[in-house]
């Protein structure tokens, strides 16, 4: 099945297996702005039957790391147009998925102090500029909280974003609400203790993410807007909150009806809770639309979700860094190249080593 064409309402792709969105910090300085060699990435991986983009910044307050994308200037939509273009042309299909890393970012990045839903700082790190010269890993400040102004001027970033990438040539957006970034600030009680409309209870936490959600239907249509969301994931924070698997199924519930291409899920990385199939079929019995999931997923256990289903489409992160044909090498059984110590070092940053060099598979026919 994971070959198998798939449409729902207006949105549609050749095959099952997405590309996952892996931050790689490629971009042309200054401005963040997508290049040719970035171009060459994704066409190279146009095979997926859909690419979901690294995350690009909806604003410079939104950047949470060094050297990503944006899609907020003129310089950004243009440089966009260059991966556009490239994916198009081998036939594929892609989403550029929107960003806010709120809290999970550092002045010497954003330009700024870093805002979240609530002023409060837990121990992390991101990829930025360290004082004796170059990129590494550095230690987040303490935001500040978000005023209601600045969070509807919020919501309106992520609306004239999603215009851009339409401008930009994208098939569509997928909103990143997980792994510990702006929405999911709100969502979470550790992170989020406001008293107004955005904190309290469930349905103020989710407050957030559905009118994030809305407008971006607004701008583009609901056929172009897919949403990522990791409840069983535990980055950016230091405890797991045990309220986020009932009030992903009251998100999961609210966003059935506004008929989004895909409900994302993210899972097995970093610090993590194992995914049972009551939570499976707690969220199948809410949420009939179409379900992506993602998360160190092999070829086997891909099928087996889909058989099951409990997802209507599979991603795959890593395994696409180090095997642009992978589409190819699934359907052919043929063995994927690994991606070891080597293939991490190049991960964030450098030039095309580790980018752009990974070969495909060459078949040998005796």
């Amino acid at each position: 099945m994971l070959f198998n064409e798939f449409e729902f309402d207006g949105f549609s792709v050749a095959n099952r297996i997405a590309m996952a969105p892996m931050t790689r910090s490629r971009t042309s300085q200054p401005g963040d702005v997508p290049n040719e060699m970035m171009a060459t990435y994704y066409q190279q991986r146009a095979s997926a039957g859909l690419i979901i983009t690294e995350g690009a910044p909806i604003s410079a307050v939104a950047r949470g790391y060094s050297m990503t994308p944006g899609i907020y200037t003129e310089q950004h939509i243009a440089g966009w147009k260059k991966v556009t273009s490239a994916i198009k042309q081998q036939g594929g299909k892609a989403f550029i998925q929107l960003w806010h890393v709120g809290r999970r970012s550092h002045a010497s990045i954003a330009g700024e102090q870093p805002v979240s839903a609530s002023a409060l700082k837990e121990p992390d790190q991101v990829f930025g500029p360290l004082p004796e010269g170059g990129f590494g890993m550095i230690e987040t400040q303490t935001p500040r909280a978000l005023t209601l102004e600045e969070i509807s001027a919020t919501v309106a970033d992520f609306a004239q974003a999603a215009k851009n990438a339409i401008l930009a040539g994208f098939d569509g957006v997928e909103i990143h609400a997980a792994h510990g970034y702006l929405i999911e600030q709100f969502l979470r009680r550790s992170s989020n203790q406001r008293n107004d409309g955005y904190g309290g209870s469930r349905e103020n936490r989710m407050r957030l993410l559905l009118e994030v959600v809305d407008a971006v239907i607004d701008a583009i249509g609901a056929d172009k807007v897919a949403i990522r969301v990791s409840p069983h994931v535990i980055e950016g924070f230091a405890e797991d909150d045990t309220e986020m698997r009932m009030l992903m199924i009251d998100v999961a519930k609210a966003l059935a009806e506004r008929r989004l291409a895909y409900l994302h899920f993210s899972e097995n990385i970093s610090r993590y809770n194992e995914v049972d199939e009551q939570f499976r079929r707690d969220i199948r019995a809410v949420y009939p639309n179409p379900i992506m999931v993602a998360g160190k997923l092999t070829q086997e256990r891909a099928e087996q979700l889909i058989e099951k289903g409990y997802a209507d489409l599979v991603a795959f992160g890593t395994p696409f860094v180090t095997n642009p044909d992978l589409v190819a090498r699934f359907k052919h059984q043929w063995p994927l190249a690994e991606f070891d110590a080597d293939a991490r070092l190049t991960l964030y940053g450098g030039d095309e080593v580790g980018y752009i060099d990974y070969p495909a598979y060459q078949p040998t026919y005796i």
